[in-house]
């Protein structure tokens, strides 16, 4: 009896602990996430993307317009894809001015992992039994699209090279028995109903995957698709360079200018009035493009978008890695006929690395210089640090235990036999003084942005969810760039694309390029109609739905 009554005290106490946690969970995302920080503290080092920093970092407009068509807040991934979608590809001569509260992509897309690997078979089940088997394979084509997408961006630009955007052999290690055959069975289910796509992805196990793509003994199984890689910061900052070229007097970009307040139409003019520090300005459109701080001005999304700080980090390579981490041979054309092969150098694969049924590691390494290992993760390590990362948003600190992880995680993965001796950066004086001595160059911190439902929201934003009014639809016809402009919009209003769950450079890109053509009231081709928001959906995004899959 008395076992008994400890073990259910046990229970109970647990029980107790997790209802404290997710109290706590909730508390933190029910406050707004303010401003981001203007300067990262001294815990970490700066994100090593961001070295060197763009020609435009801290660009300017001398003076703010004093009204726009379109004001873009944020200067990520997703902002920049909506104003290339309206001044380039759409032609619109819509004036246009985007909000950057600190430098030039310096939020999530300046912080991230480099990687471009869209989910394919991971959770294909799970799509095809909530949306049926066509709404799955449209999602999973809108994914892989952005393999292309970001390649035609960069040669747009003729910065191919500069950007780093290419294709890689992307590898799922998978290091649980459990994780790896729910693998394999979302892998079987996706190649029988998308054979096309899937022609060229495999799955070897055992000793054969661990010395064909030299993994550690630990490896169970390892599956190959297509997958991308790219310097999301220089090609972010590139793309708004060019804007800023090619649109000068429609577009402008305005950095350490935050938005701090977006009131309702009220006046004659019957337009948005936002306000910065360097004044304000009026507009008939907003699109918010700020991912993680996207309840920063739609207190509605509190709790459907869940920011989360996630951890990165730039290592040097083990000296008996390259054959680890270089492809051989990998060429997915004959599925994706508009895919290069994989490069056969340094740069050429990118790894996720599974150790159980919920967290995971990812890699890429850059291709040129010191060919830097761009590893992150740790998230999922253990439950309490997860939970203690929601609904953190200082960009600038780090949770010890997940960087004790992502610091020494990769020679195991890899196996101690392959990694070798320590690399080092040679005789180059400026990496040594510039970044961290051993194996880890820069550790730093980003804040990605996690959606209750797994699903982005793209789309007009209801104003029972901005619970501010829209300015009268008679606007849609108004362009301020040029008088000689015909232009239409869309009725005016709010629009956003954010809540990519960790997937962004799979998901940020269309969606910013969908939102474009909504906004001059247009149908976007591709966009999956589960991502779009609506009232309904955002009703019914619960926050426990994110708290039970965790």
């Amino acid at each position: 009896m008395g076992s008994t009554i400890s073990r259910v005290r046990s229970v109970l106490r647990l029980l107790l602990d997790m209802k404290a946690e997710f109290d706590a969970v909730e508390a933190r995302l029910k406050r707004s996430p303010g401003l981001p920080a203007s300067s990262p503290s001294s815990a970490t080092t700066e994100p090593f993307w961001m070295v060197p920093p763009a020609t435009i970092a801290d660009h300017q407009p001398e003076k703010l317009p004093e009204t726009v068509d379109v004001v873009i807040i944020g200067s990520g991934i997703t902002g920049a894809s909506v104003a290339r979608a309206l001044l380039d590809e759409h032609g619109s001569g819509l004036k246009v001015l985007m909000l950057e509260a600190r430098a030039a992509c310096s939020g999530a897309t300046g912080r991230n992992g480099g990687h471009v690997n869209p989910p394919l078979f991971h959770d294909y089940l799970a799509l095809r039994k909530e949306f049926g088997r066509e709404v799955a394979a449209q999602t999973v084509r809108w994914r892989l699209s952005h393999l292309v997408a970001l390649q035609r961006a960069a040669e747009a630009e003729d910065a191919t090279e500069h950007t780093q955007v290419r294709i890689v052999e992307s590898l799922d290690v998978y290091y649980s028995l459990e994780a790896l055959e729910k693998a394999k069975e979302g892998l079987a289910a996706w190649k029988e109903d998308m054979p096309e796509e899937s022609r060229d992805v495999h799955c070897v196990e055992g000793e054969e995957a661990q010395n064909r793509f030299r993994v550690g003994p630990g490896a169970l199984g390892v599956i190959s698709t297509p997958g991308g890689a790219a310097h999301p910061y220089r090609l972010v900052t590139t793309i708004l360079a060019g804007l800023l070229r090619r649109h000068a007097g429609t577009f402008y970009l305005a950095t350490h200018t935050p938005c701090t307040a977006i009131n309702s139409p009220s006046d004659q003019s019957g337009l948005y009035t936002l306000r910065t520090p360097r004044g304000t300005v009026r507009s008939s459109h907003i699109v918010h493009a700020t991912n993680g701080w996207t309840a920063h001005l739609l207190p509605g999304f509190r709790t459907k978008i869940a920011p989360v700080r996630a951890l990165m980090s730039a290592q040097r390579p083990g000296t008996g890695l390259s054959s680890s981490i270089t492809s051989h041979h990998q060429d997915f054309s004959s599925s994706q006929s508009t895919l290069a092969p994989a490069p056969t150098e340094p740069g050429g694969r990118a790894h996720v690395f599974w150790t159980g049924s919920m967290g995971y590691d990812y890699l890429t390494q850059l291709p040129t210089g010191g060919h830097e290992l761009m590893f992150g993760g740790g998230f999922a390590r253990a439950a309490h640090i997860s939970l203690d990362e929601i609904g953190e948003m200082d960009d600038g600190g780090l949770d010890i235990g997940i960087a004790t992880h992502v610091g020494g995680a990769l020679p195991m993965y890899f196996g101690l036999q392959n990694w070798g001796k320590e690399g080092t950066d040679g005789d180059n004086v400026d990496e040594k003084e510039r970044w961290l001595e051993g194996r880890v160059k820069a550790m730093w911190t980003g804040i990605i942005a996690i959606s209750v439902d797994g699903r982005p929201w793209v789309g007009r934003v209801p104003t029972k969810v901005s619970e501010r009014s829209e300015p009268h639809a008679s606007l849609a016809t108004r362009v301020y760039a040029s008088k000689e402009h015909n232009a239409r919009t869309a009725p005016p209003g709010e629009w956003m694309a954010a809540g990519y769950t960790g997937e962004g450079m799979t998901n940020a890109w269309q969606a910013g390029r969908a939102v474009a053509p909504l906004l001059l009231g247009k149908e976007p081709e591709e966009l999956p109609l589960p991502m779009r928001v609506t009232e309904r959906r955002w009703r019914e995004a619960k926050l426990e739905n994110l708290l039970d899959r965790m």
